[in-house]
């Protein structure tokens, strides 16, 4: 099991050193998203402006305009949750010749249901579906740690706004440091015939080991990592979806404009296929302690078992 927003952190210094424009910024809870750090190693290009989410993405935007490569951190409940105006007008809006957007990098951390104590508040389940629909933001969810450091790295090199979101729990290792990951393209870490399931973030790893239960049974399931949210791959899930069938997708977000979303307005456009959305059924969490978020998770069918169950039932939708 590893830590995200330690990698996060030890990223940013990484990518700090090599190139002088990135500067980070949070608010207030440099701490917890562990990026204090890279302000310990670089004073000059680390500033918190404190509990003030609007001028946090302000700010970055004066940098970007600058020159600068900024990084902008905090929970995801409160980025983009109380500065979707910043973002949208400060950073998606202003566009300078030939480029769209500015060149602000907005990676959060706690997002969805996993947030636990903290209860329905502060677990963030609409920031997908907001920041996909924002012109000119392309959208990340990493499943795992080799995913956050391939992802910053990609992100610092490429021109333009990102929204990446990060769990707050520590996860499991899904992919190997050999991965190439890139912009619009999901990956595919298992295959199958039978049916698929598109999942991100934590689901990755419950989907894997649905995968593995519905083998032993006689199931092939094809599993895909679908961390680009936006741009979304839409060539691979047309060939899931001819191949396999019917596909199910999993999220720790709301069902509606989430990644599931994304992927069925996708296949529904390329070639149609019985599809079922898990995730937060268009309700709030609530507080859970950090050995009660498997219930949690499980009240809103955020499972493993869940995802065995409806696969067997979507396969007697099979065309």
């Amino acid at each position: 099991m590893s830590d995200m927003r330690t990698e996060y952190a030890k990223t940013l210094i990484e990518i700090g050193r090599e190139n002088p424009n990135v500067v980070v910024l949070g608010a207030d809870t440099t701490d917890s998203l562990k990026t204090s750090g890279f302000g310990k190693e670089f004073p000059n290009r680390f500033f918190n402006v404190g509990i003030a989410e609007g001028n946090l993405v302000s700010v970055s935007a004066g940098l970007a305009g600058s020159g600068k490569v900024p990084f902008a951190s905090t929970y995801a409940i409160f980025l983009p949750g109380r500065a979707v105006d910043q973002i949208r007008n400060g950073i998606a809006y202003p566009s300078p010749p030939g480029k769209k957007g500015l060149n602000v990098k907005l990676v959060v951390s706690h997002g969805g249901l996993s947030v636990g104590p903290d209860g329905g508040s502060h677990q963030q389940i609409e920031d997908i579906a907001i920041m996909r629909a924002i012109p000119n933001f392309r959208v990340f969810i990493p499943a795992d740690t080799v995913s956050v450091s391939k992802l910053v790295q990609l992100m610092s090199k490429e021109y333009g706004p990102f929204y990446m979101r990060m769990a707050r729990s520590k996860t499991p290792i899904v992919h190997s440091e050999s991965q190439e990951f890139q912009i619009g393209r999901g990956i595919t870490l298992r295959d199958g015939s039978d049916c698929t399931i598109a999942a991100c973030g934590i689901t990755v790893q419950m989907a894997l080991e649905a995968a593995e239960i519905l083998q032993k049974e006689g199931i092939s399931c094809r599993v895909l990592d679908m961390f680009s949210v936006k741009p979304i791959d839409g060539s691979l899930l047309e060939k899931a979806a001819r191949e396999t069938g019917c596909i199910v997708t999993s999220e720790e977000h709301n069902i509606l404009g989430g990644m599931g979303s994304a992927v069925a307005e996708s296949v529904t456009e390329r070639y149609p296929v019985p599809i079922k959305r898990i995730g937060a059924q268009d309700m709030f969490g609530e507080s859970a302690r950090d050995n009660e978020i498997p219930l949690l998770l499980e009240k809103h069918g955020i499972t493993s078992f869940n995802m065995v169950k409806q696969v067997k039932e979507i396969r007697s939708k099979k065309p």
